[in-house]
């Protein structure tokens, strides 16, 4: 049976009002290549990880060099589904060469097929120089976690008819710079809606409500593993969390009464070499036939 055909961004923007795009964060490569089985279309390999992976309030932290190192975690099982690297906080917006630099080791190193970045009509020179050089790039509007302490928390964006209108402006200017598609986190459904309606490449909803063209989780709420922030768009689709604490607390009972390893997880000597200060302890151990000719 041939392997299934590797997803790009031509494919991801032939999606756009047809079949629904299914995206998840992933941030290493086991994680990776159990949700590539899954069937996902995009995993994003999202910056999200300073809070999930590294413990942090926010992702303002998190370096260009963690990027690549987990970029090429993800890439390294290739997955069919495309896979995209965001951008981390101060590696592209300081101009567009410095953003051409960044994407470009996120391609190089981290083995990217595509990068994220955050911002609208502000950031679409940036998008198209990226763009004019061959690198594919996803756009991020509306509540945008680098900007959390201009926005005063992960809070709402676009509640107000001129607040949504601003991010369709948003929007259609990262389109006309070359983005292939578009990530809307936290804005009303309606907006969501309209900006779907409003432009011509694919938008990814989280918390955005159903009528976008995608959505994306990070994997660990998708399956219950973080206890962190719960935002309100958040569904766990499994509790993972609570059958890993079980998982190791039966662990650490058997450790501690003896039972695990049990005889099926321990390896024999070969008969013959069991040394004499093993047989000193008054018990002979299992062996093996020798291999010895």
């Amino acid at each position: 049976m041939a392997a299934e055909r590797k997803v790009t961004t031509l494919d991801v923007r032939r999606r756009k009002g047809n079949e629904k795009l299914a995206v998840v964060t992933a941030y290493d490569a086991t994680m990776a290549a159990l949700l590539d089985a899954a069937g996902m279309d995009i995993l994003m390999v999202g910056d999200s990880l300073g809070m999930v992976v590294q413990g942090e309030d926010t992702t303002l932290g998190v370096t260009l060099s963690d990027m690549v190192y987990h970029c090429r975690a993800v890439t390294s099982c290739q997955p069919r589904a495309h896979v995209v690297c965001d951008l981390p906080f101060m590696s592209y917006q300081i101009s567009a060469e410095q953003a051409l630099e960044s994407a470009g080791v996120l391609l190089k190193k981290g083995r990217a097929e595509a990068v994220k970045l955050e911002g609208g009509v502000a950031m679409a020179p940036t998008v198209r120089r990226l763009v004019e050089a061959g690198i594919p790039v996803m756009g991020h509007i509306g509540l945008t976690p680098q900007s959390v302490h201009q926005m005063g928390g992960f809070r709402v964006q676009g509640r107000t008819s001129d607040a949504a209108l601003e991010l369709l402006e948003d929007a259609q200017a990262l389109e006309q710079a070359g983005a292939y598609a578009l990530v809307l986190e936290g804005i009303p459904s309606a907006a969501a809606a309209a900006i779907t309606r409003g432009v011509g490449i694919p938008t990814i909803g989280i918390g955005a409500g159903p009528d976008t063209d995608g959505q994306v989780l990070v994997c660990y709420d998708l399956l219950g593993m973080y206890r962190g922030l719960a935002p309100k768009f958040v569904r766990h689709f499994a509790e993972l969390g609570d059958a890993v604490v079980q998982a190791a607390r039966t662990y650490a009972s058997e450790i501690r009464a003896g039972t695990f390893p049990a005889p099926e997880h321990t390896f024999a000597m070969e008969r013959g070499h069991v040394p004499p200060e093993v047989q000193e302890l008054g018990k002979e151990p299992p062996t093996e036939p020798s291999t010895e000719p």
